[in-house]
């Protein structure tokens, strides 16, 4: 009897079928050819081993983070009698190492292995952690002391910065890379949700002190998460240059690439006048709704939803960022940040709160987003050491204009004045750089490319060849 045979491509497109059946029967869709459909882009990202570790360990350590930074305004509070300025001074040293030594970051992200750099760095800051929660519990805590420790901690966060925002490229490559972002933002916004609320209930229970502890080792799940990933599968650059690392170098990149001249202006612009939600909102909700610390909370946890929102989307983007989507992203946030201040009651503002906060996300991933896939392997750490100190270092200019602009106009109007300078500066800045992008190309004349000479079998110039060569052209050309 002769049986029948299957070719090659039915039988794969068969067995594709058959594995697609799931325990309840149902099918998953399948591609021609014979291959599944991931689920989605953000589940397909987790997949590899050494980014999933490495983001529950930055989820780990984040939320650690924001706890510590919360017990911290309060031990200042409670050690300086409810000083608001202490808090104030306190913050300012704590980020004011992000303007000094931010660019300094990206040269050292470029000049040394990134896996290892972000182990010294992340090492530093648990010992900090570990410093201010032994002085604390023991009683031997002061003013200074907190403040040194501060300063300390925003100088290894300003070196660590470049290189664990660089670091995310190497672990999943160019193809996964704006997905990254978004699930390494998603952890973000669930680590500033979860931290404040955490370190309150630790606090009343056990005070401050035990908090920098828990703190200092949540660092040991990021430290882990490092160690464990095995260097031979980074998508890290081959060829490593680290003798000629000039900053410089960087801004002259930045300045002749328009699509790192965009993101990097536009960032610039709504960093300093668009991302100052912590002023603003809680303005709004004292001067304007008369409302206490609760309904704040309200109003923030409203905005941090639609941020995690917001970057669960993006994972799941297939399609990688364009200029047209981060100007169509930004117009979009001024739009309704300027609304927000329109809106005529409490429960009106915080729903708008939801898409806003969903907006602003959508901005900051695709600007990362465009600016890492766009800079150079070898130059990244320093490029996004410029895009950070330009979204950071907005803000101790714009949050007291944004203050200014609340003294003298009304809250309100500082949410109308800051979305329409984020709107019209993407519209402006596009219309600017696509104009002088073009101009710079048609200005450009076209360089004619001269053959290389003939040489013969020994590697030396002969010039009866090129006397042949020039011979055959006349020739060709008659």
């Amino acid at each position: 009897m002769h049986r029948r045979v299957r070719s090659s491509e039915s039988t794969k497109t068969l067995r594709a079928r058959l594995a697609a059946l799931d325990v309840g029967g149902r099918h998953r869709r399948v591609r021609r050819g014979g291959k599944r459909r991931a689920p989605s882009e953000a589940l397909a990202t987790l997949r590899a081993r050494d980014f999933r570790r490495y983001l529950i360990g930055q989820l780990v350590s984040n939320t650690g983070t924001w706890m510590q930074r919360a017990a911290q305004d309060l031990l200042v509070l409670h050690l300086t009698g409810n000083s608001g300025s202490a808090v104030g001074v306190l913050t300012a040293l704590q980020f004011l190492p992000q303007t000094l030594f931010g660019l300094s970051g990206g040269v050292f992200a470029d000049r040394f292995t990134k896996r290892r750099l972000l182990i010294v760095t992340q090492s530093a800051m648990g010992v900090q952690s570990l410093v201010l929660g032994v002085l604390t519990v023991t009683g031997a805590v002061s003013l200074w002391a907190v403040y040194v420790l501060a300063f300390l901690l925003g100088t290894a966060t300003a070196l660590d910065n470049p290189a664990r925002n660089a670091f995310v490229s190497e672990l999943v490559g160019s193809q996964r890379l704006a997905n990254a972002v978004s699930l390494n933002s998603a952890q973000f916004n669930v680590a500033r949700a979860i931290g404040p609320a955490a370190a309150g209930l630790a606090v009343a229970a056990a005070d401050t002190g035990p908090v920098f502890l828990i703190n200092a080792a949540s660092y040991l799940a990021v430290l882990y998460g490092l160690i464990v990933i095995r260097e031979d599968e980074l998508h890290a650059p081959k060829e490593k240059n680290r003798g000629n690392i000039r900053l410089s170098d960087a801004f002259r990149v930045i300045r002749g690439t328009p699509e790192l001249l965009l993101p990097i202006t536009v960032i610039a612009f709504v960093g300093t006048f668009g991302f100052n939600f912590q002023v603003t909102i809680s303005l709004i909700a004292i001067t304007v709704f008369n409302s206490g610390s609760a309904a704040y909370g309200y109003l923030s946890a409203a905005y941090a939803v639609g941020s995690l929102i917001g970057a669960l989307r993006g994972a799941g983007r297939r399609r990688p960022p364009t200029a047209r989507r981060l100007v169509t992203a930004t117009v979009v946030f001024g739009t309704l940040e300027a609304l927000a201040g329109l809106m005529p009651g409490y429960g009106t503002f915080l729903l708008i709160l939801l898409p806003t906060g969903l907006a602003s996300v959508t901005v900051m991933t695709t600007a990362n987003a465009m600016t890492q896939l766009n800079a150079d392997p070898s130059m990244r750490g320093r490029i996004l050491s410029v895009y950070l100190l330009v979204l950071l270092g907005g803000t101790p200019v714009g949050a007291p204009l944004v203050g200014l602009v609340s003294d003298s106009l009304g809250a309100r109007f500082s949410l109308i004045l800051g979305g329409a300078i984020s709107a019209v500066a993407a519209v402006g800045l596009s219309a600017v750089i696509t104009t002088r992008s073009r101009t710079t190309q048609e200005s450009t004349p076209l360089t004619a490319v001269a053959s290389p000479p003939p040489i013969g079998i020994d590697g030396r110039f002969h010039p009866e060849s090129a006397a042949q060569c020039v011979a055959s052209r006349t020739r060709r050309s008659a």
